[in-house]
């Protein structure tokens, strides 16, 4: 029997550079005020600023409401980041 996973729309509102909604996110990786890095349907999200703030978090929707201010959304798969030089994904952005 062959197990399907139905990815879930994903889509990112953002108002202002001050709020924002993002859908379809699987997991949320770290947050501080600086940074929020989230998995979502789409690769990994990085979304850069100041006084940042997860405000709502719905797991079993796949959603995400952020708050702060809001200088960069930055986008990257998995496999793309760990490249042919064999670093892992954590080891690269931890550097």
């Amino acid at each position: 029997m062959e197990e399907r996973q139905v990815q879930k729309a994903h889509k990112v509102v953002l108002n202002n550079r001050r709020s924002g909604t993002v859908t379809g996110v699987l997991d949320v990786l770290s947050f501080d005020i600086n940074e929020i890095l989230l998995e979502t349907e789409q690769g990994m999200l990085m979304v850069k600023g100041s006084d940042l703030h997860v405000n709502r978090l719905s797991v079993e929707k796949g959603e995400v409401d952020l708050a702060g201010n809001i200088d960069s959304l930055v986008y990257s798969s998995a496999e793309g980041i760990a490249g042919k030089s064999g670093n892992s994904f954590w080891n690269r952005l931890l550097k």
